[in-house]
């Protein structure tokens, strides 16, 4: 919780989140549940799964973001049923609508469910079912991405992106945009050029984790050959001021999560992540959770570590507010519908807050 009288002001922002993985939001509780609920058996040798506790405190120890990564998809393996799906999400919802999120873009995984025998379209049904949900109990509209895993093979990419079903779901508007996660360093984004490609001939939207752990030239390279229209992380671009000066002109939102990047030790602490920076070149960015169950907080913590590290004014949250609901993938009726609020909590606001 901020300390600070802005805490009430952030949780009542109309906020979008564009950059959270659905497997990534599995809670050390709601996965010790899932695993009793199938009968899945949890790593004997490795003393981080004793129990809920145990886990949540191994999650404050992540060395790297393989380090993580290998947690993350151990914890997949409890997920089996569509119901499953459905609860891991309605999980992440509940927090959402706590933290005042109007809006959410989400990512999942579907070749680290595929390959062990989950099929896409239970995985699909699931997630659906929770959106379906949120919408109707919290008013939170969400659209689905469907997130290829750079560390497997570029054929088993390319053919799940040719999938029957998955081209199904992209043609009905179940998933409207592509992205591309897992461990960046040894994977550039030109090996995933024939995806990004076909994406763009269906006219899915298309975004490319680039710039957390890999040099500012993936960020480059996912911008160029990728054709992507929004990056997901991003922090390294301020190693190249000619790029960060164009992407600044060009508009393109970077998707950053401050509590992500010093828990997987990209930097050591938020105040180093390059929000500042941003806000100065008139880089648009929104602020995300990533890996909440992960990595410690969920939006409104991250928003509320920001406002701590760089005590923002309100005019620089409204700022920030605004170029995340201008660059959702969402209606513009619904836009509009998010701005008015935002203009109605700025109003209220301003007057008690200091500017």
């Amino acid at each position: 919780m901020c300390k600070s009288a802005f805490h009430s002001f952030l949780q009542e922002l109309p906020k979008c989140e564009h950059h959270m993985h659905l497997e990534g939001s599995l809670s050390p509780e709601v996965l010790f549940t899932l695993a009793k609920r199938n009968n899945i058996t949890l790593p004997q040798d490795d003393p981080a799964f004793q129990s809920a506790e145990t886990l949540l405190a191994r999650y404050d120890q992540f060395t790297s973001l393989d380090d993580f990564l290998h947690y993350y998809y151990i914890g997949m393996s409890v997920l089996i049923s569509a119901s499953d799906f459905e609860d891991l999400a309605m999980d992440y919802f509940r927090h959402a609508a706590t933290d005042g999120i109007s809006h959410a873009e989400v990512f999942f995984d579907p070749q680290a469910h595929i390959e062990r025998g989950i099929s896409y379209n239970t995985v699909l049904t699931g997630f659906s079912a929770a959106r379906a949900r949120a919408e109707k109990e919290f008013g939170i509209t969400s659209e689905l991405i469907c997130c290829f895993l750079r560390h497997l093979p570029v054929p088993n990419c390319v053919s799940i992106f040719k999938d029957a079903d998955v081209q199904a779901s992209f043609k009905n508007g179940s998933v409207i945009a592509i992205g591309l996660d897992s461990s960046e360093k040894p994977f550039p984004p030109a090996l995933f050029e024939e995806i990004y490609a076909g994406a763009k001939e269906l006219g899915l939207r298309r975004t490319a984790h680039a710039g957390e752990e890999g040099p500012s030239t993936f960020i480059s390279d996912a911008l160029d050959i990728l054709k992507v229209e929004r990056i997901d992380h991003g922090i390294r671009l301020i190693e190249d001021e000619a790029l960060l000066q164009k992407i600044a002109k060009d508009g393109t939102m970077l998707s950053v999560c401050p509590l992500s990047n010093v828990l997987l030790r990209c930097v050591k602490e938020v105040k180093e992540v390059p929000i500042r920076k941003f806000l100065d070149a008139g880089v648009k960015f929104s602020i995300n959770s990533d890996d909440p169950a992960y990595f410690g907080g969920y939006l409104l913590d991250n928003y509320c570590a920001v406002h701590e590290a760089f005590n923002l004014s309100v005019a620089e949250w409204t700022s920030i507010c605004r170029a995340g609901i201008e660059g959702s993938w969402c209606s513009q009726a619904r836009k509009d519908e998010m701005l008015t609020r935002l203009d109605e909590v700025v109003r209220l606001w301003t007057p008690k807050l200091s500017v």
